[in-house]
C-alpha cells in the first residue's frame, strides 16, 4: 500500500533551516526540489554495502539523473566502520575525484555510514553540503537528525566528531521493505526512548511492532510514527543544537547502552539493543533516586529483544570505567538522563556505585 502523502519536518539551527522529507518513493522528487530541477555536475556517494546491494541500482539511477558524475564509496555494515581507516578512505575518494565546497555528499545508509559521512562531508574542504538519506528505521528517527557526526576511538564511542547539520534529510520508507527483522527493532528502541521522555501516545503507537511481519506496516501509520520522532527531536535541537543542556535528555538510556557497546566491542550487542537494556538500567537508577515511576512502559516490548552477549561476560567494573570516560561526564560523579515520571526526564550526576550496581543488575537480568 502507497502512502498517500508525504510529511515534511523543519530542523531549525543558528546555522540554517533545512527540511526532513518522509514518505514512499520521494528520493528523486526531494533531490529536484533541492536543487530547483537543475543537474549537478558530480555527486559523491557514501553507501552502505547491504543497501548497495539492495537498493544500489535504485540510487545509482536516481543520482545519475541528478548528476552527470556520481562518485561511489562503498562502507562495511558494520559498527567497526566508522573508524578513521575508513574516514581516510572516504577523504581520497572526495579529494582526488575533484571535490569542491558546493559539490553534496550524499550519504545512503544506516546510523554507522551517516555518521562516518556526516563526518567526512563536514571535514572535507572545512565542510561540503550533506544530503542524509537514511535507510533504516533507527537512523530516521534519531542519528539523521541533528548534526551529530563522527567515529569511534578505542577508548570509547563517538570521540571523535563534530557538529555539521545537513542541507537534507531523505526519510524513504521504501528503503524499510528489506530491513531485516533486528533492525526494526533498533529502530524501536530509539521511538521508545522518545515516547519515554516526552510523548505518551507513541507508547500506543508502537502497538505496530507487536504486530507480525513489521517490514508490512501501514505506511501511513509509519510516516506518522517517524514524523513525531523527528518533530520532538527538531524542537529539541532548535532549542539547544550543541547539547549544552537539554538535548542531553536525548541520550536517555545511552549511558549505560555505550559502555555496553564498548565493553562488546561494538559488535555482539547491537546499538538498539543497548539502548533497551539501558533504558531499563535508567528506569531502575531513577526509582533508586527518587523518581515516582509507577508502572514499567518498556514491558510490553521486552518479547522482541533477543540478545547474543551473556551476562557471565559483563563486569560491573569495567562498565562503569567505560562510563567514567564518556565525553558527557563533567566530573568525578557519572551523568546519567533520568526521569522524574514518564516524560519528564531530569540529569542527575549519581556517584553511589552501590545504586548503579543495582540499575546494571536490570539489564543483566533480561541475559542469559
Amino acid at each position: 500500500m502507497k502512502a498517500e502523502g508525504k510529511a515534511v519536518v523543519p530542523v531549525s539551527t543558528t546555522e540554517s533551516t533545512y527540511k526532513t522529507v518522509i514518505g514512499e518513493q520521494v528520493l528523486a522528487d526531494a533531490l529536484t526540489e533541492l536543487n530547483e530541477g537543475r543537474i549537478w555536475d558530480k555527486l559523491f556517494l557514501i553507501i552502505d554495502e547491504n543497501v548497495e546491494n539492495l537498493h544500489g541500482d535504485h540510487v545509482h539511477s536516481v543520482l545519475s539523473s541528478h548528476a552527470s558524475e556520481v562518485h561511489t564509496q562503498i562502507i562495511p555494515a558494520g559498527e567497526e566502520s566508522k573508524s578513521t581507516d575508513h574516514w581516510e578512505q572516504c577523504m581520497d575518494v572526495l579529494l582526488k575525484k575533484g571535490a569542491r565546497r558546493n559539490i553534496p555528499v550524499v550519504v545512503v545508509g544506516g546510523g554507522v555510514t551517516g555518521d562516518l559521512g556526516g563526518f567526512v562531508a563536514a571535514t572535507a574542504l572545512r565542510g561540503m553540503p550533506l544530503i542524509h538519506v537514511p535507510t533504516t528505521l533507527l537512523a530516521m528517527v534519531d542519528s539523521s537528525i541533528g548534526g551529530k557526526t563522527g567515529i569511534n576511538h578505542s577508548t570509547g564511542k563517538n570521540l571523535i566528531g563534530a557538529f555539521y547539520q545537513p542541507r537534507l534529510v531523505i526519510a524513504d520508507i521504501s528503503f524499510l521493505k528489506t530491513l531485516p527483522e533486528n533492525e526494526w527493532v533498533n529502530g524501536l528502541s530509539e521511538i521508545l526512548k522518545y515516547a519515554a521522555i516526552r510523548d505518551a501516545s507513541i507508547f500506543e503507537d508502537c502497538s505496530i511492532f507487536l504486530e507480525d511481519e513489521m517490514n508490512n506496516a501501514d505506511p501511513q501509520k509509519l510516516i506518522l510514527l517517524i514524523r513525531k520522532c523527528i518533530s520532538i527531536k527538531a524542537d529539541v535541537v532548535k532549542q539547544d543544537e550543541y547539547e549544552s543542556g537539554l538535548r542531553a535528555i536525548l541520550n536517555f538510556g545511552h549511558t549505560f547502552a555505550h559502555a555496553l557497546e564498548t565493553e562488546c566491542g561494538y559488535s555482539k550487542i547491537s546499538h538498539g539493543q543497548a539502548v533497551f537494556l539501558g533504558m531499563l538500567a535508567a528506569c531502575k537508577l531513577s526509582s533508586l533516586t527518587g523518581s515516582t515511576l509507577k508502572d514499567q512502559k518498556l514491558d510490553p516490548f521486552r518479547s522482541l529483544y533477543t540478545y547474543a552477549v551473556e551476562r557471565n561476560e559483563l563486569s560491573v567494573k569495567k562498565l562503569n570505567r567505560h562510563m567514567m570516560a564518556d565525553k558527557k561526564r563533567t566530573g568525578r560523579a557519572i551523568r546519567f538522563v533520568l526521569l522524574e515520571s514518564w516524560q519528564h526526564p531530569v540529569l542527575k550526576e549519581v556517584e553511589d556505585e552501590d545504586l548503579i550496581r543495582e540499575a546494571w543488575q536490570v539489564a543483566f537480568d533480561e541475559l542469559k
